[in-house]
C-alpha cells in the first residue's frame, strides 16, 4: 500500500486511489456530528451560489457552512459542531459549503474514491482502508482556506499513515501541539461567536464515531454517505 500525504487544492488535484480529504476543523468533524445527530444526507458544494441555489430548488434543505470562519448571509448553521449538537436534525437534509473540506472534494477528480478525514471517525477511517486495502491512498491536507498548510490536519494525515504502518501515535502530544499552533484561534475571546472553544474539544475528540462518510453521487451531484463500521 503507497501512502501519500499531500496538501491543499494542488494535492487534492493530484490524488489517486482510495482519497481522504481531511478537514478537521472544521468541515468534516461537522458533517460527522451532522450524522450523528440525524441527518439524513449531506451535500457537499464548493461554492456559495450552488448551495444557495439548492436551497431555492428545495426549500427544505437546511444550509451550513462558512467563508472566513462565519456563517454565510441566509445559512441555518455556521461550519460548527456545537451549534448542531442544539438542534433536532433527524430526517433532514443538509446542503454544506467550507473554505476547506468541501473545495476538497470538488477537485479530487482523479480519485477512485473519495472519504472524509477528521479525528473523530479515525478509526473508522483506518478500518475501512485496510479493509479496502488499495494500493494507493492519498491523505489530502486542506489546510487553513486552502492556503497553508495546518498543525490538525497534518497531524490527522501522519496519525491515520502512522496507523496504517504499525508506527505508535501519540495523540495527546498532537493534541497539545494543536492547542498552541493553528488551533489557538478557538480560544481567542473575539472569535467566540463563530469559532467557540467547545469546537476545538468536539473535533478532537478522537474515534467518537464509528463509520466513514463516503463520496457518492446522484443525478451529477456528490454527496456524503454514511457507511457504518464493525
Amino acid at each position: 500500500m503507497e501512502i501519500s500525504i499531500l496538501q491543499l487544492l494542488e494535492g487534492a488535484q493530484k490524488a489517486q486511489g482510495l482519497t481522504v480529504i481531511i478537514d478537521v476543523f472544521r468541515a468534516f468533524s461537522t458533517a460527522c456530528y451532522a450524522f450523528g445527530n440525524g441527518i439524513q444526507r449531506i451535500y457537499p458544494v464548493g461554492n456559495l451560489e450552488r448551495a444557495y441555489q439548492l436551497k431555492v430548488q428545495n426549500p427544505e434543505y437546511i444550509l451550513v457552512g462558512e467563508r472566513n470562519e462565519q456563517k454565510p448571509e441566509g445559512f441555518d448553521f455556521g461550519n460548527s459542531p456545537s451549534q448542531l449538537l442544539e438542534s433536532d436534525l433527524r430526517g433532514k437534509t443538509m446542503v454544506h459549503t467550507t473554505s476547506s473540506g468541501t473545495q476538497g472534494i470538488a477537485n479530487a477528480k482523479g480519485a477512485d474514491e473519495i472519504i472524509t478525514g477528521s479525528f473523530v471517525n479515525a478509526s473508522a477511517i483506518i478500518r475501512y482502508i485496510r479493509k479496502q486495502n488499495p494500493e494507493k491512498v492519498s491523505l489530502v491536507c486542506m489546510g487553513y482556506s486552502c492556503e497553508y498548510p495546518t498543525d490538525e490536519d497534518t497531524l490527522l494525515a501522519v496519525y491515520i499513515k502512522n496507523e496504517l504502518e504499525g508506527i505508535p501515535n501519540d495523540f495527546e502530544a498532537m493534541v497539545e501541539v494543536i492547542r498552541n499552533g493553528d488551533g489557538a484561534r478557538f480560544f481567542a475571546p473575539e472569535k467566540q461567536e463563530w469559532a467557540p472553544s467547545a469546537d476545538f474539544d468536539l473535533c478532537l475528540s478522537l474515534n467518537r464515531f464509528d463509520f466513514v462518510l463516503k463520496v457518492e453521487q446522484v443525478n451529477g451531484i456528490n454527496y456524503l454517505q454514511q457507511i457504518s463500521l464493525p
